[in-house]
This record gives C-alpha cells, sequence and structure tokens, in this order.
C-alpha cells in the first residue's frame, strides 16, 4: 500500500457546509415583513418529492426525509459523480 500524502490528508479532513433543502419561494419584503408567530408559508413543492442536497452551496444529489430517533436525516437516492462532488468544493 502507498503512502497518503499528508496535504491530501489534510484536505480530506477540511469540514464543509452540508445543506438539505426543503422549498424555496420568492416573497414581497412586505409579505416578510408581516410575518408572525404562527403564520404558516407555503411552498409549490409536494411534501412527498425530494429534498435537495447542497454542498459548498453546490447541488449534488437528493433524497428523502428519514428520521433517526428524535433526529432528522436525509436517504440519499440520487448523487453526483465522485468527480462531479470533488469539483463542487472548488467553487
Amino acid at each position: 500500500m502507498s503512502p497518503v500524502d499528508p496535504a491530501l490528508t489534510r484536505v480530506l479532513r477540511l469540514r464543509v457546509p452540508v445543506i438539505v433543502r426543503l422549498a424555496e419561494r420568492r416573497m414581497s419584503v412586505a409579505s416578510i415583513r408581516d410575518l408572525s408567530v404562527g403564520a404558516i408559508i407555503e411552498f409549490d413543492k409536494a411534501a412527498e418529492e425530494p429534498l435537495e442536497l447542497f454542498v459548498n452551496n453546490h447541488p449534488i444529489g437528493a433524497g428523502n426525509a428519514v428520521r433517526i430517533g428524535e433526529k432528522f436525516g436525509l436517504r440519499i437516492g440520487v448523487i453526483s459523480t465522485k468527480a462531479d462532488r470533488i469539483r463542487s468544493l472548488g467553487a
């Protein structure tokens, strides 16, 4: 087995933002100003649709929400290639 370059080892340990996006919507500033506790914002996305997975603010996949005990998780159903995922880290 060949030794791993220490620089590569450091890069692989870097932590980057991983985001799961439920949905998005545009709203007027007036509508946002008028939001209050208990208000409901409706989105065009169906509840059954996959959630989008982003790394470093770049889409890399999608999946479905799962419950892990009392926490939330994502079961990945679609993922980009390793090369595309690595490219998403550079921008």
